[in-house]
């Protein structure tokens, strides 16, 4: 029997990035979650947004832990996991209204970071928003000495991990039709990306 997993990360960063979503997610309905982790994330955002059906997903080794939240908090309006690896599956078309990641982006490498973000373009509505919580660099710069440091760590981890560019993250986005609508400033130095899924026709009056 595993013990149920916690994230002092999520535990802290939970209230700050639910503030975002709320505005953001009011005519939302599905919202699909990339990397749910410990499930911690998707249990505070749905019982905070009943509306929404907040389905869950991750790699296979990380179900057993997100079931557990959710079977703790027993609620409606979140969804047991489905395994998704960027590289290897495929997401429902033209489905949700907003996909939502936290914290993955410098986990991943950067080719997977690209799969991910063009896995989001076809699976969301028109008009639907991808959001994707971490941090960046901007222009090349880190935000913060400590990122800079973060950056380091992470690398020596994994040589493929590190915080990623935003100009990079940017540029595939708007390959697959996901414009960039802000960037809001988070605490510990992170930052919320918004970008918006456009249909065809309001593309080429761009």
């Amino acid at each position: 029997m595993i013990d149920k997993p916690y994230s002092s990360a999520c535990e802290r960063n939970q209230s700050y990035i639910l503030e975002q979503l709320e505005p953001l997610l009011v005519k939302a309905n599905h919202v699909l979650e990339i990397g749910s982790g410990t499930g911690q994330h998707a249990v505070y955002f749905a019982k905070a947004l009943p509306h929404i059906q907040w389905q869950t997903s991750d790699l296979d080794l990380l179900h057993a832990g997100i079931e557990m939240w959710l079977q703790e908090e027993n609620l409606e309006n979140v969804l047991s996991p489905f395994t998704f690896d960027v590289d290897n599956d495929d997401i429902i078309g033209n489905y949700y209204d907003a996909v939502f990641t936290a914290n993955t982006f410098h986990i991943m490498r950067m080719d997977s970071v690209c799969h991910c973000i063009q896995k989001v373009g076809h699976a969301l509505k028109p008009g639907g928003l991808f959001i994707i919580y971490g941090p960046f660099k901007f222009n090349g710069t880190f935000t913060s000495e400590s990122n800079e440091k973060f950056d380091m760590l992470l690398k020596t981890q994994q040589k493929h991990r590190g915080i990623r560019d935003f100009e990079k993250i940017y540029k595939i986005a708007e390959s697959v039709s996901l414009f960039h609508e802000k960037s809001i400033p988070m605490p510990a130095n992170n930052f919320m990306l918004i970008f918006r899924k456009i249909n065809s026709e309001r593309k080429n009056e761009k």
